[in-house]
């Protein structure tokens, strides 16, 4: 391992004055100084998003692999920008008081332990979802983001149409809206049986394996397929699904579940994929003396189309989005923003105005600025929240049973259990997501 400052293994709130004198220095031109955090996939779209704003400069990189290194850097020296510094351990991006901001997008099992590490030094943190890898890791990244007072974003949730429908929605558009539904049909092949091999070279396989517990290493608990392995991942429903359980929930208008239930598998292949590629989760919420139901359905392979979702070229057999039903009608989202169907014959009704284009990177470099945490398009509470939802789900389905659960104890009820799966049986050393706070969830997350 590189040598780092003993500082990060060991943050906690007795870190906080050290940690306060780490924050950033003042840039010239109010230039924010970025680090993107991982970027062999979904980072890429990072950089790419910084590369083209004003008075932003992408400042380091910092990957665990070589290669990624190297081709993030070319992206930067390509837009005619200067080489960034490169780092293969975020903590020595920490140690950095230039760097401002850091921008991650590190596969899930590191998201809250490496955003709490990032507030405890001083910076600004925009974190891919799902924000953490499991319950305990909800409730700990917003209590951090609020301890250390610093601006925290989601990676889901800033979309324009989902503002714009969620508005449309609590205004009564398509009447009393009791049910919200979130699809993720996407089409994804097997990947196969891998056989443990030796780590590349480049790679520091022990900064990627983080608290997660010490395997040899195999391409499918790398690169990628880490999310079909539970040790890493949540599945499809903590991937792609991600973005559509926030966007239901949201729209739906509702917050914490109080019986949840899921069931599928691991239908169709023979491979090395231990979460399920079929699944299907209901939510059941209590709003204001009435019930809400949410269902979300995972499915990898064969599927159709619905409500204009997924209504694409032959070939491509995938249908992600989200339908939202009421007294009067239904509101379905597709890549042009959304759309209602009117009564019982289903008439097109109202549609998007808005610009389905994602702008959360450029409002959390305005928040940055601004320090005002109400101008969030994506602040980290909301998507803690929607990330108990698939936790929720995953544990329902992995027990195989219903659950029950309690938002003011953080308790499955009469199910210990299930509660027991809120959190990992043990961290490894020295990468454990430390207990910022016995906050209660009503008040925190």
């Amino acid at each position: 391992m590189n040598t780092v400052n003993r500082r990060h293994f060991l943050m906690s709130s007795m870190a906080l004055p050290v940690a306060l004198k780490a924050s950033a220095l003042p840039s010239e031109n109010n230039t924010v100084r970025v680090a993107v955090i991982g970027f062999n996939g979904r980072g890429k779209a990072h950089i790419s998003a910084y590369l083209k704003m004003p008075n932003v400069e992408i400042a380091g990189l910092c990957d665990v692999d070589d290669a990624v290194i190297e081709s993030g850097c070319k992206m930067v020296e390509a837009a005619g920008k200067k080489r960034p510094q490169t780092f293969k351990d975020i903590r020595r991006v920490l140690d950095d008081r230039s760097i401002d901001a850091v921008s991650i997008a590190t596969p899930n099992f590191h998201h809250t332990l490496q955003t709490i590490w990032a507030v405890q030094a001083g910076k600004d943190v925009l974190v891919e979802k799902p924000v953490s890898y499991n319950m305990f890791e909800a409730q700990q990244i917003v209590a951090a983001a609020r301890k250390y007072n610093r601006i925290v974003q989601n990676g889901t949730g800033a979309q324009r149409w989902l503002h714009e429908a969620q508005k449309k929605l609590q205004d009564g558009i398509i009447g009393d809206v009791y049910m919200a539904r979130g699809l993720c049909f996407k089409w994804r092949d097997t990947i196969g049986h891998a056989k443990e091999e030796p780590v590349p070279a480049g790679v520091s396989y022990d900064l990627w394996t983080g608290p997660a517990p010490a395997k040899p290493f195999t391409r499918n608990r790398f690169h990628y397929n880490w999310h079909w392995q539970w040790d890493y991942g949540n599945g499809d429903l903590g991937n792609q699904g991600a973005h559509q359980i926030h966007s239901a929930r949201v729209g739906l208008g509702v917050k914490y579940p109080t019986q949840i239930s899921s069931m599928g598998g691991h239908y169709v292949f023979d491979d090395d994929q231990e979460t399920p590629n079929t699944q299907v989760a209901t939510f059941e919420f209590q709003q204001d003396g009435k019930k809400k139901l949410l269902v979300f359905e995972v499915r990898h392979w064969m599927t159709n189309n619905e409500a204009g979702i997924g209504e694409r070229p032959a070939g491509q057999a995938q249908a992600i989005g989200n339908i939202w039903y009421g007294s009067k009608g239904y509101l379905a989202n597709t890549n042009d923003g959304w759309q209602t169907f009117m009564g019982k014959e289903g008439a097109p009704g109202p549609k998007s105005e808005s610009d389905p284009g994602y702008p959360g990177f450029t409002n959390f470099i305005d928040v940055v600025r601004s320090r005002k945490r109400e101008d969030q398009l994506a602040e980290v509470e909301e998507g803690a929240i929607s990330t108990m939802l698939i936790h929720l789900a995953n544990i329902s389905y992995r027990t195989g049973r219903t659950l029950y659960f309690d938002p003011v104890t953080y308790t499955c009820k009469g199910d210990p259990e299930a509660t027991a799966m809120f959190t990992r049986s043990q961290y490894r050393s020295p990468f454990t997501v430390p207990n910022i706070g016995s906050v209660r969830t009503s008040e925190v997350v």
